[in-house]
């Protein structure tokens, strides 16, 4: 198509450059040829006998690439002529012996499977870009579609916590609100979460910037209190999709854990130390540290009666991990959660 302008993509990929139309096309062969003759002259006296195509078939080749089949095949076409008539013997005539019809055969040969070559280049690249195009638009899709489910479940998520926080109002029971409270701020906690979970791609998550989002979160929906927090470790630790929200709820339990029984409520420095240590190459270790009052005498994780800490002991075998509550060596409680690398 005259004046189309050459697909987007690798600086290979844009050839032809231009359509020019028939006329564009002549002058490009005849421009060519002229050039191709005169060079082909200026080299007579250099050139031994029997070269008489030799600055022939790079503008061939060229008018092939840049501008399409129809200009490289009229730059063959007028090549061929000039050529024979020029310099296949006998020269300056029409005249054309055994070995000059062979030398023809040879140059019609060659300048074909030239001209051939590149056209199914050419095609081959552009049906390469169309495919990559349409790749990158269904990939487009793909994410815009992945967004909005996750932002529906999350809406979703919401709505439900803040149903169960409506229901709790009607309750007289003590327990039982106690009970919906927790299971709203639960879900409250996967609703906000639910959109960084995931990548459309699959990719793993980054596990320190994530759990410094998710600390942010829980701590804001569990307590009006300022309580500090810092992620420090190992900043190349990643976790699957797949372990995400399990592991996400671990933590979110552990560090709700410890705001609602570790911190008394006088304390003004409250703070949760949150680690990520790399224990070899197969485990994965958080540990949630804070500088609370610790635990109380005799506790043991297998006797414990919170529903929290049972989750979170289920959620941690589930992952084929371990999930351990024991005291700091600070003061304070430490929660670990122990999984392996690939979970």
């Amino acid at each position: 198509m005259p004046g189309a302008s050459p697909p987007r993509g690798r600086w290979t990929e844009r050839y032809p450059l231009a359509r020019l139309g028939l006329a564009g096309d002549l002058l490009v062969a005849v421009t060519g040829c002229v050039l191709a003759t005169a060079v082909r002259f200026l080299l007579a006296d250099e050139l031994p006998p029997g070269f008489p195509f030799l600055t022939y078939f790079p503008v061939v080749i060229l008018g092939a690439f840049v501008f399409g089949t129809r200009a490289g095949v009229l730059t063959a076409i007028l090549s061929g002529l000039s050529a024979w008539y020029w310099f296949l013997p006998p020269t300056s005539s029409w005249q054309l012996s055994g070995n000059g019809q062979v030398a023809m055969a040879f140059y019609a040969f060659i300048t074909v499977t030239e001209i051939a070559l590149v056209h199914w280049m050419q095609r081959a690249n552009r049906n390469l870009v169309a495919a990559r195009e349409t790749n990158a638009r269904l990939a487009e899709t793909r994410e815009l579609l992945f967004r909005e489910l996750q932002h529906r479940v999350s809406n979703n998520l919401q709505m439900v916590a803040a149903l169960l926080t409506v229901q709790r109002r009607q309750l007289a029971d003590e327990g039982a609100k106690a009970a919906l409270d927790e299971a709203a701020r639960r879900l409250q906690t996967i609703g906000k979460i639910s959109r960084q979970l995931y990548d459309p791609a699959g990719g793993s998550q980054d596990l320190g910037s994530f759990l410094d989002q998710l600390a942010r979160d829980v701590i804001d929906a569990s307590t009006h209190r300022s309580i500090a927090h810092q992620v420090s470790g190992d900043a190349h630790a990643s976790i699957s999709p797949e372990a995400a929200i399990p592991l996400a709820l671990v933590v979110a339990e552990s560090i709700a854990n410890a705001i609602e029984h570790g911190f008394a409520a006088e304390q003004s420095d409250a703070r949760l130390d949150i680690r990520l240590l790399r224990c070899d190459n197969r485990h994965l270790a958080v540990e949630i540290e804070d500088n609370g009052r610790g635990l109380p005498h005799g506790f043991a994780l297998d006797h414990s009666d919170s529903l929290g800490l049972k989750i979170a002991t289920m959620l941690a075998g589930q992952l084929g991990g371990r999930f351990t509550l024991a005291q700091a060596s600070q003061g304070g409680a430490l929660a670990r959660l122990e999984l392996p690398q690939t979970a």
